[in-house]
């Protein structure tokens, strides 16, 4: 009997359970065993934080069953969670459950007590590294105390934490380094300049070279792109890790006492020129090694090498040809034990410099000393076409992934030639455009904000720009009035040339004015085409008052406004309107002959850019064409009567 009073599991009355042998429990045991699946839980948040233990769950995905009011699915959760198991899957019969449940108390003590052992651990090994690095810092502060002549102090101190700070503070990227080209495709108008540089440096036997051209239309950046484009190849002479060095040659000036020398390096001797210490108390000079020798296996690139110093550039043509800088001073000594061996290998045998030399330089060819010019290829990069100029600024506005409204690329290129400038201009405009909307920066851009020509405008009249082109070729014809063509370092420019004629006051004696300031050249081309024009005409100047004047002032270098200065007085007298879609180029001689001038390319690019149609040259230069002529048509003449059927606007009758 007193078994009846014992409370058994009660046989599940459903079909479906008793075929799996499912047994019910009483409700003292159930009431039991969920407080002790609760306590687990609990200790499980103590063990893992309330948060953890949420993630854990939903990594194994029991968050659910943890919520459950079915026992057997919050204690096949339990498992998981203690055993880190998520393949388990079957849920203990009632009757294993308390089995199931002394288990995982099992391994949740052996996981406490794992824990209490680590924890200790964790703190005993912070406590023993907080001791030895007090320790350390004990012995610090008692070696800066013992070194009494050490070199910081508070001062110095304090001057290198604001140096560390400042050092951690950066604004934006620059906008050059922003719109720097990065491919041969992005140097906008050099296509071929950029090849030939690129085959000259990719050739089994590089060679030296001198870039010629205008400020701003990509030299430098051809160069650097250039090299990491053969080194790409992987069938060039450079190596991947071939150094580009770059240096202004305007800013390297020779030093007399040799005490220094950053382009070709010096040596510091130990009495005057401060050589290292431990090298100086051993009386030992010190090399200090220079650019040609940070390039060694690279390309050196100086730009503006029309500015280096003469003796500088003679020293530099020495190393050219060696391939090796050496030094030399009064304080060697090769039989004193103390000089380092790398001392002694540089003062023996020099510091190797075995480089490609790219030269860059604004300035004519003829400038440039003829020892530079033997000995490097020489490749000229052209003046940028409206056109490219345009390119230019679209290239930039991707870059800066802004807008741009209608017209302003083309307002832009009125008023430079150059790449750099252009991106300026456009950088400026962009900038009033961010202001004119609140500041908005380049994250938080607004997807209406555009570079209007407003913006523009505001940038041109505060930076005072005026247009490169004042004056515009027209379909029409006037009297004593011609365009002629000159070059002012490597861009091509327009010269307007306009003569009057009036009778000679007194019979016979007629007077010529022309401006003195155009130089002696230009005013002894007035008296060629005065002679050129009796020749022709038959007329006599002395029977009239003649003014030749060159609208624009400025001096003329040289006698190539001849052709233009005799058409604009042949038209003044005779009364025949002149084209002003034409412009002509070439020396006059005496004889009506119209000879050979320089800078043909550019002249006819300075005729493009004011929109003329057709440009006259003399016979001689006709060799000299450019691949591109910018759909200008180029016409040779050996006379200057051949230039009446292209500039006339009526046959000359006395032809």
């Amino acid at each position: 009997m007193a078994g009846a009073n014992r409370k058994e599991p009660l046989a599940c009355k459903s079909k479906e359970c008793s075929s799996k042998g499912c047994f019910k429990e009483g409700p003292a045991t159930s009431l039991a065993l969920k407080g002790r699946v609760t306590a687990l839980y609990s200790i499980l948040g103590e063990i893992y934080g309330s948060e953890r233990l949420v993630l854990r769950a939903s990594k194994l995905g029991v968050l659910e069953a943890m919520q459950s009011s079915n026992l057997p699915e919050q204690v096949l959760a339990l498992q998981k969670l203690i055993r880190s198991d998520p393949t388990m899957e079957k849920k203990p019969p009632a009757k294993q459950i308390p089995a199931v449940l002394q288990s995982l108390e099992d391994d949740l003590a052996q996981m406490v007590a794992r824990r209490v052992v680590e924890d200790d651990l964790e703190k005993k090994i912070a406590e023993t590294i907080q001791e030895r690095q007090d320790q350390y810092l004990r012995d610090m502060k008692a070696q800066v105390l013992k070194e009494k002549g050490g070199p910081e102090n508070a001062g110095t101190l304090k001057k290198l934490a604001i140096l560390e700070k400042m050092k951690q503070t950066r604004l934006n990227a620059s906008v050059v380094e922003v719109l720097r080209p990065g491919s041969p495709e992005e140097i906008i108008g050099q296509d071929q300049a950029v090849r030939v540089l690129m085959a000259r440096l990719a050739a089994p036997y590089p060679q030296h070279i001198l870039l010629y051209g205008p400020p701003g239309v990509g030299k430098t950046s051809a160069a650097r792109i250039a090299l990491k484009s053969v080194q790409a190849l992987g069938t060039s002479t450079f190596n991947p890790d071939a150094p580009f060095i770059e240096v202004d040659g305007s800013t390297l000036r020779w030093d007399p006492r040799e005490s220094t020398n950053p382009l070709l390096g010096s040596v510091h001797d130990p009495i005057y020129q401060g050589a290292r210490r431990d090298l100086a108390d051993n009386g030992v000079p010190e090399p200090k090694l220079g650019l040609v020798t940070a390039a060694h296996g690279g390309v050196l690139f100086i730009d503006e090498i029309g500015d280096l110093d003469p003796i500088m550039q003679n020293k530099l043509l020495k190393v050219l040809e060696d391939k090796k800088v050496t030094f030399d001073s009064s304080y060697y000594d090769a039989h004193n034990p103390q000089i380092p061996q790398y001392i002694k290998q540089l003062f023996e045998e020099g510091a190797p410099a075995d480089f490609v030399l790219i030269g860059a330089t604004t300035r004519d060819p003829e400038q440039i000393s003829p020892a530079f010019r033997s000995r490097c290829a020489e490749i000229y990069f052209d003046c940028l076409t409206p056109w490219e100029i345009q390119q230019v600024v679209r290239q930039a506005v991707r870059k800066l992934k802004v807008k741009l409204a209608a017209g302003v690329a083309e307002a832009i290129s009125d008023y430079t030639v150059e790449a750099r400038k252009a991106s300026n201009i456009l950088v400026d405009a962009y900038a009033m455009m961010l202001y004119r909307h609140g500041g908005v920066t380049p994250k938080g851009r607004r997807s209406n904000c555009r570079v209007t020509m407003e913006d523009l405008k505001e940038v041109l009249q505060i930076s005072r720009l005026a247009p490169f082109v004042t004056r515009r070729a027209e379909d029409r014809g006037e009297i004593g009035r011609v365009f002629g063509l000159a070059v002012s370092g490597f861009l091509g420019t327009v010269l307007e040339i306009e003569a009057i004629a009036f009778p000679a006051r007194e019979a016979h004696q007629g007077t010529v004015r022309f401006n003195d300031a155009a130089g002696a050249m230009a005013k002894d081309s007035v008296f060629n085409a005065l002679a050129v024009l009796r020749k022709v005409t038959g007329k006599d100047a002395a029977d009239y008052d003649l003014h030749v004047n060159l609208i624009g002032g400025g001096k003329v270098e040289g006698p190539s406004a001849g052709a233009a200065i005799m058409l604009a007085l042949y038209s003044a007298i005779e009364g025949i309107p002149l084209r002003q879609d034409v412009a002509i180029t070439g020396e006059l001689s005496i004889q009506g002959s119209v000879r050979a001038v320089g800078g043909i390319p550019e002249k006819i690019y300075g005729g493009r850019s004011i929109g003329v149609r057709k440009v006259l040259i003399p016979e001689e230069n006709a060799r000299e064409l450019p691949s591109e002529l910018w759909g200008v048509e180029i016409v040779s003449i050996k006379e200057i009567a051949d230039a009446f059927p292209h500039i006339l606007m009526k046959a000359n009758p006395g032809q």
